[in-house]
C-alpha cells in the first residue's frame, strides 16, 4: 500500500456519467469514513490530474471503461507504464459490463480488481465498503471478480 502522510485514504473516481459520479460521492459520504475523493469526467482529465505535481497520490483509482478522450483501458495501460509510486496505485475497473473479455483485458493490462457497477445505491455502498476494507498485501488475489 502506498504510504500517506495523512489520516485519510485518498481515492480517485473517473467516470463520464455525471449521475454515476454523484452517486459514488453520495455513497462515500454516507459511509462516513476518513476518505478524500477526487473525480474526473473522462480519462484524459484523470491522467492530467495524476500527472499534476500538486496531486496527493491516491491509494485507489476507480475507472469506468467507456469514457470519452481516453477509455478506462487506455488509462489503465498508461498508469501501469509510469514510474513508481504512481504505477503502484491500486486500480479498480468499475463498469456496467460483465463481459468476460472486458474482465480479462482489465487484468491483462494490470487492474487489481474488476467490479460491476451495482444497480442500487445500497449495493454501491456495500461494494465500496468491501473494496475499501480489502487488504492489498502480497497474498492479495488479484484475479477477483466482484458482481453485485
Amino acid at each position: 500500500m502506498l504510504q500517506q502522510n495523512n489520516s485519510y485514504k485518498i481515492i480517485f473516481h473517473a467516470d463520464d456519467d455525471e449521475d454515476d459520479r454523484m452517486l459514488f460521492m453520495d455513497a462515500v459520504t454516507e459511509l462516513n469514513l476518513p476518505i478524500k475523493v477526487q473525480q474526473a469526467e473522462d480519462g484524459q482529465k484523470l491522467l492530467n490530474c495524476l500527472y499534476s505535481p500538486e496531486l496527493e497520490i491516491p491509494e485507489i483509482v476507480f475507472l469506468d471503461i467507456n469514457m470519452p478522450g481516453k477509455s478506462g483501458f487506455e488509462c489503465l495501460e498508461e498508469i501501469r507504464n509510469w514510474e513508481d509510486p504512481l504505477k503502484q496505485i491500486k486500480i479498480v475497473m468499475l463498469s456496467t459490463s460483465s463481459n468476460i473479455e472486458n474482465v480479462e483485458l482489465s487484468y491483462k493490462l494490470g487492474a487489481d480488481l474488476y467490479a460491476v457497477k451495482p444497480s442500487t445505491f445500497h449495493a454501491l455502498k456495500s461494494l465500496l465498503t468491501e473494496i475499501l476494507k480489502l487488504q492489498w498485501n502480497a497474498s492479495w488475489n488479484k484475479k477477483q471478480f466482484l458482481v453485485t
